[in-house]
């Protein structure tokens, strides 16, 4: 691999300058004094949202959040609805409602992330007021042991397992791969998002994911996917109920190093299926969490359903399905509007990029490939996981495929796997995006870049078209994908060497030889 170089940082400057939003920031993000500014310069200002369960007097919250015995201010504290901040002696009070289940922190980029015994991050404590509809609370964070402006994230969406067989592979084949990951990125605060779907439909398995979780070492965050919910639930907001038994709110921010990051709960069940949806009240949270966040700075957003997969242009619909996009994405996209944003989500089993709205969104494979029926998901991207490099505010970013190393980006496929390419060799390169250029050289003659086309992965045809195929899930098919590439083969060549350089100058080969399959 040529030596890597990182997107440069975002220039704050000209954030700051548009249309007054530093004096904005700056009046919002301001340290109040007591209690009492406190709670007047409450951020969320509009009524609470109030789930349809529940008493509903109110509760009064009072807390203190510190390390080690030091006060820390401004950190924000909220319920899901409402966004205060600490004062300087750490303390704060937030008038909620025992119908929210949860009071809890944003952490800040300088605390390591608190995690349950399993290594789940727990920054959250259940609301429940006393008779005299007081409630006292106190987070206790740690200092960060190591800098964190250097630091790795690990995205993981979709495990989906779905009983023992799955979960024995996910032990067996991901956890050993994250942590030779982990370990080569020694020197580097490490986390985890694990971006929905965790289970398929089975969340009496949510303690084995967690056991998995342990082994990793590192903390892990987690995402509501469409098989993560309570289908027995009467109503939406009670879908969620056996996920935040295990893993607290459904969405939340916090910060490491430079970075803020989010995490939305994107699924909207409504008895009969799901589409992809971000409710009015979480939309609410999120405008007064990021009026907390310096315009111009990185934000990192994580939720399951992608806000718009491009699956429906390759089909050859005329929209996007409910059910595979977020249906209210330009609500999001005009929040996100003054920061540099990266949405990753999952879902669709397949790799893509997508820039729209002003974000740049990762939609990833899956840890469990075509739901652990063999080594690719249904666009041919082998099973895995994203791995994002932080430096300050740049970030880089591979798909890490589980059992290979960093460097195995493409697959070939010889002239004649496709029928319909007969001639052609064919490059899968599963992270592409439009940045990348994909090159080609024959018996040792460069020919310039190979022909990027929509098709189907031969392997993905072979190990899933058709209703017998796979064995275990017959339902999977192939599907088409926009990261294949063709370049015509003389009878006469003997030697192929494809060559993928990404965005930040990584250059990655795969070779060919006559014979190869």
């Amino acid at each position: 691999m040529s030596r890597r170089h990182l997107i440069p940082p975002v220039d704050r400057r000209r954030f700051l300058k548009q249309a007054g939003l530093a004096a904005a920031w700056a009046a919002s993000a301001a340290s109040v004094s007591s209690a009492a500014e406190l709670a007047a310069q409450t951020v969320a200002a509009r009524a609470p949202f109030e789930p349809l369960v529940g008493p509903a007097q109110a509760v009064r919250i009072r807390g203190r959040v510190h390390a080690n015995g030091a006060a820390i201010a401004r950190v924000a504290v909220t319920d899901g609805v409402s966004v205060v901040q600490t004062a300087k002696d750490g303390t704060f009070t937030l008038l909620s409602s025992p119908r929210q289940p949860f009071v809890y922190v944003t952490v800040p980029g300088t605390h390591e992330v608190p995690v349950n015994p399993t290594g789940t991050a727990r920054f959250y404590q259940p609301i429940a007021s006393g008779r005299d509809g007081e409630m006292q609370v106190e987070f206790a964070l740690a200092p960060r042991r190591e800098p964190a402006a250097r630091h790795t994230f690990l995205a993981l969406p979709d495990p989906q397992t779905r009983d023992a067989e799955d979960m024995a592979l996910l032990h067996a084949e991901t956890v050993p791969d994250i942590r030779k990951t982990v370990a080569a990125r020694e020197g580097r605060p490490v986390f985890g998002v694990a971006v929905g779907d965790i289970m398929f439909d089975h969340l009496s398995l949510y303690p084995e994911y967690e056991r998995a979780v342990q082994a990793t070492g590192v903390p892990f965050f987690q995402v509501v996917g469409n098989h993560d919910l309570d289908f027995a639930a009467r109503s939406a907001p009670l879908a969620t109920t056996t996920f935040m038994r295990h893993f607290g709110p459904p969405y939340y921010s916090f910060d490491v190093g430079a970075v803020h990051y989010v995490v939305l709960q994107d699924v909207l069940y409504h008895g009969t299926g799901y589409v992809g949806y971000i409710d009015e009240p979480q939309l609410q949270w999120l405008e007064a969490d990021l009026a907390l966040v310096e315009p111009g700075r990185l934000v990192v957003v994580f939720l399951h359903i992608p806000l718009e997969s491009k699956q429906w242009r390759r089909d050859g619909a005329s929209r996007p399905g409910a059910s595979v996009s977020v249906n209210n994405r330009a609500a999001l996209y005009a929040l996100l509007d003054r920061f540099e944003c990266h949405v990753v989500s999952g879902h669709t089993h397949e790799n893509e990029h997508v820039f729209e709205g002003g974000v740049h969104e990762h939609v990833h494979g899956t840890v469990c490939g075509a739901w652990w029926t063999g080594p690719v998901c249904h666009d041919g991207a082998p099973g895995g996981y994203g791995v994002f490099d932080v430096d300050g505010e740049s970030i880089s970013w591979i798909y890490k495929a589980t059992g290979h190393p960093d460097d195995y980006q493409l697959r070939l496929y010889a002239p004649g796997r496709d029928p319909a390419a007969p001639d052609e060799i064919i490059a899968n390169v599963w992270n592409w995006d439009p940045k990348w250029t994909v090159e080609w050289v024959a018996d040792g003659e460069p020919r310039g870049p190979m022909a990027r086309r929509v098709g189907f992965d031969p392997l993905s045809i072979e190990l899933h078209k058709g209703p017998a195929l796979p064995k275990k899930h017959g339902w999977v098919e192939p599907a088409r994908t926009e990261h294949l590439f063709y370049a015509p083969v003389g009878p006469a060549t003997r030697e192929v060497q494809v060559r993928a350089t990404d965005r930040v100058g990584r250059t990655f080969t795969a070779e060919w030889r006559k014979g190869d399959r």
